[in-house]
């Protein structure tokens, strides 16, 4: 016999309603802005304990960069589309009603013979304003975002930032610090590489480099190049010549305690290639620890699969298929000249960096227990 229900009860009962959560303080409220030369990127988070919490986020490809490696300008096409994706970016600043916020460009914008006009111009149509940052801030600004991914028995750390338009690596020695604070000392790499005087132990920057080659760059380097084998050959020699001055090639390092870290959609889409992924999941690839073997393994893969292939893996995807083998072919030189046979990935970088800056120039973060 079924149950009776209530006299008057529908056929289920009435939900009850959750509480509307609560918008967060505008006070609280920070953003960061990356326009690379291939992605525009925004980040509106909240501090939380010694984290934050992502509130709101943009990402779209914008390829501000195009053509830029044979005019030495930003195009009319490239500038249009970039300010229709930082109108988006204005909205939801707007809406939010955000006020403590850094919007970046880099490497296009230091490139470009037109920036400046560039600039003034997203002023003029979108009411943002633009900072071109120098390649040391840049860099530095890669490092502090990867600092919950240092190991604390890392002893060498080099991480490398594959942009669009640069490569940024920087060369840090932790020997001096204890081993419980190491992750802590990246961070505080935050008001500069070589910071005044300071009653914690420092990490050491040993060396850093930005080389004016990335994923876009290089590959316009050699779109000449016909065969697909060939050009990716090419690409991972002429980018392992570039390193030629870094410090760090000039004597051979112990394996032990190196640790390198790589932040780029290049490392995350290997990742995510590795995983077997068919939709991109953040949780699985961030923090994730490949072997050199099983890199080499994706790009002989992405070889064998072709130009067309590649096109239609859906664990690429649209925007990263025509960027995935320069980017392979600057992880494989690295992974080549640098003595580990493994790389920490990090879905993670100026965004993320430029948060934690502000945020800890502010005070609002909690001291990281790492």
């Amino acid at each position: 016999m079924a149950p009776r229900r209530p006299k008057g009860a529908g056929a289920f009962p009435k939900p009850v309603e959750s509480p509307v959560p609560t918008p967060p303080d505008p006070a609280e409220l920070y953003a960061a802005l990356d326009l690379g030369t291939n992605s525009c990127r925004m980040l509106i988070a909240q501090p939380k304990g010694s984290q934050f919490h992502v509130v709101d986020s943009f990402s779209k490809s914008v390829q501000l960069g195009a053509g830029l490696e044979r005019s030495g300008h930003l195009s009319r096409a490239s500038m249009s589309r970039t300010i229709q994706a930082l109108r988006v970016c204005h909205q939801k600043l707007r809406r939010h009603k955000v006020r403590h916020m850094r919007l970046v460009a880099t490497e296009a914008c230091r490139r470009a013979s037109n920036a400046s006009r560039f600039i003034e111009q997203v002023q003029r149509e979108t009411g943002l304003a633009l900072e071109i940052i120098q390649p040391e801030e840049e860099a530095r600004l890669a490092v502090i975002s990867c600092a919950p991914l240092v190991s604390t028995r890392t002893d060498q750390l080099l991480v490398v930032d594959i942009g669009g338009g640069s490569t940024e690596l920087v060369w840090i020695d932790l020997t001096a610090v204890p081993r419980r604070d190491r992750p802590r000392a990246i961070m505080r790499l935050h008001s500069g590489f070589h910071p005044s005087e300071s009653p914690f132990p420092a990490a050491k920057v040993v060396d850093w480099i930005s080389v004016p080659l990335g994923v876009a760059t290089l590959r316009d380097q050699f779109r000449d190049v016909q065969d697909d084998t060939a050009r990716f050959a090419l690409m991972s020699w002429f980018f392992e010549e570039s390193l030629a001055e870094f410090a760090p090639y000039k004597d051979e390092q112990a394996r032990e305690g190196f640790q390198i870290i790589g932040t780029s959609g290049t490392v995350t889409t290997v990742a995510a290639s590795h995983l077997g992924l068919k939709r991109y999941d953040r949780t699985k690839v961030d923090g994730l620890r490949m072997t050199s073997d099983q890199i080499d393994r994706v790009i002989r893969d992405y070889l064998t699969l072709g130009p067309e292939g590649r096109r239609k893996d859906p664990r690429i995807g649209q925007d990263r298929q025509t960027l995935i083998m320069s980017g392979a072919a600057i992880l494989q030189a690295l992974l080549r000249c640098w003595p580990t046979d493994r790389l920490s990935v990090a879905d993670r970088g100026l965004r993320e960096g430029l948060l934690y800056a502000q945020m800890s120039a502010h005070g609002v973060l909690e001291d990281a227990p790492y």
